[in-house]
């Protein structure tokens, strides 16, 4: 029986990465270019069509991602920046801990989320729940700022236990369903009205 060993990654993947870690000479002015590279709708990072498998490496590419004025993301390096493509959002939040408060309305709660890639952070203002509504088939999509511009798609799973806790709440004018996390009040769809 053969010993599997562990792919290393394409020597494309591992200049990017050396770019990352600051292992490649610096040059002047940087590149600009496609890295190839794709986040798909589940979080997952591919390279040339190839997921890419080894965590730690996926972890280091996310801290040096960027999203610029214009929508596009880009992984900045020292040495270059290249173009990458995200099919929705770049990170899943994938877990939420509900941290009841004092407050009998939920106004004192803090909602604990958990990224993909093992980030975690606290909704709040620094870190705003949004959901859009598809206005073809209503169904919700449900996103988080995680860093600078950064979201996580919530996961159904995570977007049901939000569901499960909303409460309802007046505002402008219109009931809604929402959360509370750290003070701020997140609308998650409005309450519908009995006929």
């Amino acid at each position: 029986m053969e010993d599997k060993q562990p792919q290393s990654p394409s020597p494309g993947l591992e200049r990017i990465a050396d770019a990352v870690s600051g292992k490649s000479q610096i040059r002047e002015g940087g590149e600009n270019r496609h890295f190839q590279m794709r986040i798909a709708r589940d979080g997952t990072w591919y390279y040339q069509g190839s997921p890419i498998n080894r965590m730690p490496l996926v972890k280091l590419f996310s801290t040096v991602l960027r999203r610029e004025d214009d929508g596009r993301f880009w992984l900045v390096t020292p040495v270059e920046r290249g173009l990458i493509d995200v099919d929705d959002a770049p990170f899943t939040a994938v877990e939420v801990t509900h941290m009841p408060g004092a407050a009998e309305d939920g106004s004192e709660d803090i909602l604990r989320f958990r990224t993909n890639l093992d980030a975690e952070f606290e909704g709040g203002a620094d870190h705003p729940l949004r959901v859009l509504i598809d206005p073809e088939t209503e169904e919700p999509s449900p996103y988080i700022l995680v860093r600078d511009r950064l979201e996580a798609r919530l996961t159904r799973s995570v977007f049901y236990e939000l569901a499960e806790l909303a409460r309802e709440r007046e505002v402008d004018g219109q009931w809604v369903y929402g959360v509370w996390s750290k003070g701020d009040f997140f609308q998650l769809g409005p309450v519908e009205q009995e006929c």
